[in-house]
């Protein structure tokens, strides 16, 4: 008996000094956006989804009502220290609105890690903000067989509400049991938050301001539950209407609003590779 409390004890002490160096240690900065240099957004770091989808995804597959341009100063551009993704009411190839998509899709993915945006929201009915991950490969098949993660979601019509997702094969919105939670956020469109996610082999951490408020957790079954086995990809994007941002309809009065985003900053965890 006296044997099995000294292991014990040895356990419980080697347990609580790696939690305690879990603890202390910090996450590893390995790829960043500080929007510093006036102009078009760095092209080492991002690139554009052009047009409205087509003909793979007709509008993005949402109904959305803009159509998305690259390399131009109206629709995405740095300014004062921020990356500015703007939307205006013009025509543009059949539509009414354009925009911009930035991602970083064949410059930079991630497997695991902390990433961080700091932005402030546009206003107004009919805009539909998002910063989100798809993957870069997509070695499960396509949407929604190898996942999408949704960092922060916002539409105009509700001023003070900020949703996380995540989509698979199992929990997505087309059949409505997609994995989500909102939170208040009574300042979203005046103030700069910090929109972040936390993520891991066991779970991903959805923050505001370093404040979590949904967990969605491995089940440890298939792919179909849990595609977050590979690199993502982020996205930065302001779309107009569609199934849900133009819910309500589109304020066509409001034009231009425009996304800002102060940061995006990725972490990795010391222990992660």
């Amino acid at each position: 008996m006296e044997a099995y409390i000294k292991l014990m004890l040895v356990f419980l002490m080697l347990f609580n000094g790696k939690l305690m160096a879990q603890q202390g240690a910090k996450w590893q900065l390995i790829w960043q956006d500080e929007f510093e240099t006036d102009g078009l957004p760095d092209n080492q770091k991002w690139q554009y989804d052009i047009g409205d989808g087509c003909p793979q995804v007709c509008q993005w597959g949402n109904q959305e009502q803009q159509y998305y341009l690259s390399d131009r100063l109206k629709n995405a551009r740095v300014e004062g220290g921020k990356l500015i993704i703007e939307a205006h009411r013009e025509n543009m190839n059949n539509y009414q609105y354009t925009s911009a998509r930035l991602v970083t899709r064949s410059k930079a993915s991630w497997k695991y890690g902390k990433i961080v945006v700091r932005a402030r929201l546009p206003k107004g009915r009919g805009t539909w903000p998002a910063i989100w991950m798809l993957p870069e490969s997509g070695i499960y098949g396509g949407w929604p067989e190898s996942g999408e993660i949704d960092i922060m979601e916002h539409v105009g019509y509700i001023t003070d509400t900020i949703y996380g997702s995540v989509h698979t094969k199992t929990y997505h919105h087309s059949i409505g049991t997609q994995k989500t939670k909102s939170i208040n956020v009574s300042d979203a469109e005046s103030e700069f938050h910090d929109y972040c996610i936390i993520w891991d082999e066991d779970k991903i951490d959805f923050l505001i301001d370093e404040n979590p408020y949904f967990t969605f957790h491995n089940e440890k079954n298939t792919h179909m539950e849990w595609p977050f086995d590979q690199k993502f990809y982020l996205i930065l994007n302001l779309a107009v209407g569609g199934f849900w941002g133009g819910k309500f309809g589109i304020d066509e009065q409001i034009w231009p609003q425009k996304m800002e985003v102060e940061f995006v900053r990725v972490y990795e965890f010391p222990d992660s590779k």
